[in-house]
């Protein structure tokens, strides 16, 4: 079977965009998904994105297969490519709107502004421990600067959900993720793992990130990482709420609104090539 599909990026963080518009199941398996994220050896991504058909009153739904194979609730780079997709499945007339999406982490609304810019309103964080999930911390408290044994050494860490599961410990310098990373990723704490946010203050209005997400590794940019680095720079009086992330593959603005409790991302959100996986 050819399968058509659309390379997409965010910053650097790269997707595979397939219309699929006309089932609601996949029309990858997690192991093929893994086969063309593949560098070397397929397409080359840190994950596949499905458009499927809209559901409880969405105009459409997300799925997304990260580059091994495991499936998260959700993807903020991914969801800006995903809208710019959308625009171009739609037609012309369609480079201004804002869509209804169904993703696993709840419905996420995400806004053309013409430019690649999009603006996605990623709802509230959830901050108590038993919805980001950890245990690091009793179910119905906050983990909010706690000290957390990793590599060797004690990190002082704060956990955010927007969706899916954040860790975010802020450094003096630049850290290697590729030995923190995974053990970050895989500790006991985290029963669904979890994204690891490494985060040096520049200004109260500009932070600077490296990240290791959970099912795909080092990326250049992560949407959802960038926000809840916001929220626990807000939580830890480290930041306001309006702020630049500035993530390897480039900026993104975000702002926590204090009366809606919403988080709003902005960034690109760019084609790379399309083509036909035979």
């Amino acid at each position: 079977m050819t399968i058509e599909f659309t390379k997409y990026h965010g910053l650097g963080n790269d997707f595979i965009l397939i219309d699929n518009r006309q089932s609601a199941t996949p029309l990858l398996t997690p192991d093929q998904a893994v086969q063309w994220c593949d560098r070397h050896f397929g397409i080359g991504a840190d994950g596949v994105i499905f458009v499927l058909p809209g559901l409880e009153g969405c105009d459409y739904t997300m799925r997304i297969f990260n580059s091994d194979g495991s499936e998260p609730e959700m993807c903020g780079n991914g969801i800006r490519c995903f809208a710019r997709f959308v625009a171009a499945l739609e037609g012309e007339n369609a480079a201004q709107k804002s869509y209804r999406i169904h993703t696993l982490a709840g419905v996420i609304i995400p806004e053309l502004l013409g430019q690649d810019q999009v603006r996605v309103d990623m709802g509230p964080p959830q901050l108590l421990a038993q919805n980001i999930p950890t245990t690091l911390v009793a179910a119905d408290e906050k983990a909010i600067a706690q000290p957390l044994d990793v590599a060797g050494q004690t990190w002082q860490v704060t956990c955010v959900s927007m969706g899916n599961p954040h860790c975010i410990t802020f450094v003096e310098q630049a850290v290697d993720l590729n030995a923190t990373g995974p053990q970050f990723e895989h500790h006991p704490v985290f029963p669904q793992r979890t994204n690891t946010e490494f985060i040096e203050v520049v200004r109260r209005d500009y932070l600077k990130m490296q990240v290791w997400e959970r099912g795909a590794g080092i990326t250049l940019a992560c949407g959802t990482g960038a926000c809840a680095s916001v929220v626990a720079g807000v939580l830890n009086d480290k930041c306001d709420r309006q702020t630049t992330v500035e993530l390897p593959g480039g900026c993104l603005e975000i702002y926590w609104n204090e009366e809606t409790n919403h988080v709003y991302m902005t960034g690109p959100a760019q084609q790379v090539f399309t083509g036909s996986w035979i």
